[in-house]
């Protein structure tokens, strides 16, 4: 069974080595260095009020994937950011869109208008997941570079939670 809750810095060691294999693998986010438990807490903290971290786990308190929205330097204040990240090899069974419900109820409470979710535009997986759940196209970034140097476009796409 997937249960859906509020994360806690408590979690951070579990979702660090989830987002850790994920980054390891590569190809799906733009995050290109690991991620310390610690590293992961601090990122917990900031903006107060303004995020929040969703965290999905099985009955043994497995961690199987989090989501996290939160303002974005380069967005407006009634837009959030979301990133979403599923254990490896635990993709396509509703962890996903178990995420999202919880996500979007927190962004609604917390006062956001809509969610933007940038994504690479190699990140097939990641391109249908937000599409499935009703983000739509909005911007291309073209050559985008990431922290260890490859260039990638990525695609932003929105989702208006006026829904």
């Amino acid at each position: 069974m997937i249960h859906v809750r509020q994360a806690n810095p408590l979690d951070a060691r579990q979702m660090a080595e989830l987002l850790n294999r994920i980054i390891a693998k590569g190809g799906t986010t733009a995050r290109t260095t690991s991620i310390t438990p610690e590293e992961m807490q601090a990122e917990m903290r900031l903006y107060p009020g303004l995020n929040a971290w969703i965290l999905a786990e099985d009955d043994a308190a497995q961690v199987l994937g989090f989501q996290h929205i939160g303002p974005h330097p380069d967005l407006p204040p009634e837009a959030a950011d979301i990133a979403t990240f599923v254990r490896l090899g635990q993709t396509g069974l509703g962890i996903g869109s178990k995420l999202f419900e919880a996500t979007k109820r927190r962004a609604r409470r917390i006062g956001y208008k809509w969610i933007n979710a940038t994504i690479r535009a190699d990140n097939d997986s990641g391109l249908t997941y937000y599409q499935s759940k009703g983000f739509e196209d909005y911007r291309r970034l073209p050559d985008t570079v990431l922290a260890d140097g490859t260039t990638v476009d990525r695609i932003c796409k929105r989702y208006d939670l006026s829904r």
